[in-house]
């Protein structure tokens, strides 16, 4: 299986999170590779990002983008992953 785009790093019950999916589904659509990785199956994703939930990262360079970001954070964050667009 390919390595997703990005991983967004969330957890259920977490309001902040369904809308950084929300942001996150025009990208989809447009074929943006989504992996979300809950926080509470890892003690080690717990410490690193509980407190900063939802963090989108990047797979090609690492970079995070923590909450909050509107769409057009997003966008900019997205920008250089092969034109896609929202």
């Amino acid at each position: 299986m390919p390595e997703p785009d990005v991983v967004l790093y969330s957890t259920s019950a977490c309001h902040l999170c369904e809308q950084a999916e929300r942001l996150l589904m025009p990208w989809v659509e447009h074929g943006l590779s989504v992996a979300v990785d809950d926080i509470a199956d890892s003690d080690t994703l717990f410490e690193r990002y509980g407190e900063r939930i939802p963090v989108l990262r990047r797979a090609d360079s690492g970079a995070e983008l923590d909450w909050p970001f509107d769409a057009v954070r997003l966008a900019e964050f997205l920008a250089s992953l092969g034109g896609r667009s929202d």
